[in-house]
């Protein structure tokens, strides 16, 4: 159980958020008395209903660096505008090398992603989208090039009141 804290639109509601650990990197350092060993993870929670977030964690031990990514994450909750089962409208997001891409799909398609992308999109409840990652593989940028796209939807009313509809 968790409370929901920041991010766009966002209410507090107290549901059960789901993990998942998409990589876990080591890192070595070496010192007088030989190596030392340090750990950081990324991992993505959501509820699958429209609330999506990621976190990044750097600790001694795997455990340690998993925990830190999880806190982190359930602060940086956001909803995503669905519609239906999918998302309104085609969408990109950029960060650093990553460029994603997101468009809607038609009922039964399913979720057509890549691994970093799919957890993202699959933790916050889309269940048919199309997907491109172009440009870096680093999942660290392709995931916050995904919430960059996540970011930039937006639902009919801002779209009509931008038009002056």
């Amino acid at each position: 159980m968790s409370n929901f804290v920041a991010g766009k639109n966002m209410t507090e509601d107290t549901v059960a958020l789901e993990e998942r650990v998409l990589e876990i990197n080591r890192n070595a350092k070496v010192v007088k008395g030989g190596r030392t060993f340090s750990f950081s993870a990324l991992v993505v929670v959501g509820d699958k209903h429209g609330h999506v977030g990621y976190g990044f964690g750097k600790a001694k031990e795997v455990a340690e660096a998993i925990k830190k990514a999880i806190q982190k994450a359930k602060k940086s909750l956001v909803t995503i505008d669905l519609k239906g089962n999918t998302i309104a409208h085609e969408v990109i997001g950029t960060n650093d090398g990553g460029k994603v891409l997101l468009k809607p799909a038609g009922p039964g398609t399913g979720l057509i992603a890549g691994a970093a992308v799919r957890a993202v999109v699959e933790l916050g409840g889309i269940k048919d989208i199309l997907t491109k990652s172009m440009g870096s593989n680093n999942k660290v940028n392709v995931v916050k090039a995904t919430f960059d796209a996540l970011d930039r939807l937006m639902n009919s009313d801002e779209i009509k009141e931008l038009r002056g509809v």
